[in-house]
């Protein structure tokens, strides 16, 4: 029975799953791991800073000095595995221009609905905004998700979506809703190729070697977001990277993602 686009469970299934794409995945994160514990030994300034009661409700902050301008990264995992501390490795990247960068937890599904979650990263921007002012934010998979829901924040100047997922439909419809689990308006509701377009520059990025679905997402929304705002926004392809690699991008101070977060932000 096609479900989706002309596919049946299993295929949109397979059309979704990151991890089973893409074969040392596993290794990938591992990676991570280590790098972050690394990066968190030697540059954190301040990790588990508190934005609510929830056990995840807690920020890192890796700061540059006084008055530098501050990136925001909100972590993937579809919004029901992994944590802000397995990305800190990322902030080398920004930290080499004089970006300052802070790391967001969140509480996963399935404990919390996506509302919840939406409302959680709110939460923290209001918490970084009265600390620091304001942010720029990015996300990956996921958090690119909640990157391109939380752009409306007051604090937030511009953003950075990287390989993200902007129509829930077929997270409702596949594997993901397991723990998710949307129903139909909440799926609505929290796709943000369905809301207004942004009034801030949103940058879109995805990698030439994504699942087809993952591409398709970043391109359509997109498109999306042209179709009200002509020029205001930018669609970024990476050839030659996957869903994982893509973060190399912004790991790396030469990296494709850094200047395009040093050009969204004004950073030379």
């Amino acid at each position: 029975m096609n479900l989706y686009r002309e596919m049946d469970k299993a295929r949109l299934d397979a059309a979704y799953n990151n991890s089973a794409a893409v074969a040392d995945s596993a290794v990938i994160v591992a990676g991570w791991q280590e790098r972050s514990e690394r990066l968190r030994t030697t540059r954190a300034s301040l990790l588990d800073l508190r934005y609510g009661d929830a056990e995840r409700n807690r920020i890192d902050c890796f700061e540059v000095g006084p008055g530098a301008p501050w990136l925001v990264f909100i972590h993937g995992g579809y919004w029901q595995m992994r944590a802000k501390e397995n990305f800190s490795f990322l902030a080398a990247g920004p930290l080499a221009h004089g970006i300052s960068v802070a790391f967001v937890g969140y509480t996963l599904a399935p404990e919390k609905r996506l509302d919840g979650i939406v409302a959680e990263i709110a939460a923290a921007l209001d918490c970084l905004a009265r600390r620091v002012g304001p942010v720029y934010l990015s996300g990956w998979s996921a958090g690119a998700h909640l990157t391109a829901m939380a752009m409306g924040h007051p604090a937030v100047k511009g953003g950075l979506a990287i390989s993200g997922i902007f129509d829930l439909e077929p997270m409702r419809l596949c594997y993901v809703n397991d723990k998710l689990r949307l129903d139909e308006a909440e799926a609505i509701r929290n796709s943000p190729v369905a809301l207004p377009a942004p009034g801030k520059p949103l940058v879109v990025a995805y990698g030439g070697g994504e699942l087809p679905e993952l591409q398709r997402q970043s391109v359509s929304y997109f498109e999306a977001l042209q179709s009200q705002q002509p020029g205001r926004h930018a669609l970024l392809r990476l050839d030659g990277h996957n869903h994982f690699s893509i973060l190399e991008e912004l790991a790396s101070p030469a990296g494709a993602l850094t200047h395009a977060a040093q050009r969204l932000m004004g950073v030379h």
